[in-house]
């Protein structure tokens, strides 16, 4: 499916799959360092397991969207977007959002978010959390933009929460958020032409 950015640029996203284990590694290891810091919090590397878990899911407990550059030959992997529910509050969901450090800025993150929840929207998921070092202004400049709230969890970490009713009661209904719940759930074929996001006031990611 391919969305198109405020810029006039274009990506494509779809779902995660197992054969997709190549271009996690690959992506993994052309983040920056800084970005490699703030978005793992210190991991080197992936293992062989890591890449197991990221590229194995079921789609409902455990949702993953990938991000392509669309406009780019041979459609680079740039951005990734996940949540898992967690096992002991079915409403509630862990997520995080990756994209390559060349494409910060262009409102990537924001798009893979609300892909993101359109999904977990339809799976029962009412709340994203998420934890963020408190030296990574930029992400936390997009989550205080979508309405995130923001508590500190343990030295140098913040705990995300994100109401994802409030937040996305524009896109439920829209053509996009059908096109996605379709997508996701392998309901429909991806549509031939590029859909718009409705930008969010304030996003630079």
């Amino acid at each position: 499916m391919v969305l198109a950015l405020r810029d006039g640029g274009r990506i494509r996203i779809r779902p995660i799959v197992p054969e997709d284990r190549e271009l996690i590694r690959w992506g993994f290891d052309h983040l920056s360092d800084e970005s490699r810091y703030r978005r793992f919090m210190g991991l080197k590397r992936l293992s062989e397991h890591d890449l197991d878990y990221l590229t194995n899911i079921d789609y409902t407990n455990h949702f993953a969207w990938v991000a392509f550059a669309h406009d780019v030959q041979h459609e680079p992997g740039i951005g990734v977007a996940r949540y898992v529910r967690d096992k002991t509050n079915p409403e509630e969901a862990e997520a995080a959002v990756a994209v390559l450090d060349e494409y910060h800025k262009r409102g990537i993150g924001t798009l893979l978010l609300e892909a993101l929840a359109a999904v977990a929207l339809e799976n029962g998921i009412r709340r994203f959390v998420g934890y963020v070092l408190v030296d990574n202004t930029p992400m936390k400049d997009l989550l205080h933009t979508l309405g995130a709230k923001l508590a500190t969890d343990s030295p140098g970490v913040e705990r995300m929460t994100l109401e994802l009713p409030q937040q996305l009661d524009e896109l439920k209904g829209t053509p996009l958020y059908r096109v996605l719940r379709a997508v996701a759930r392998g309901e429909a074929p991806p549509p031939s032409g590029p859909i718009t996001l409705r930008p969010v006031a304030g996003d630079k990611r």
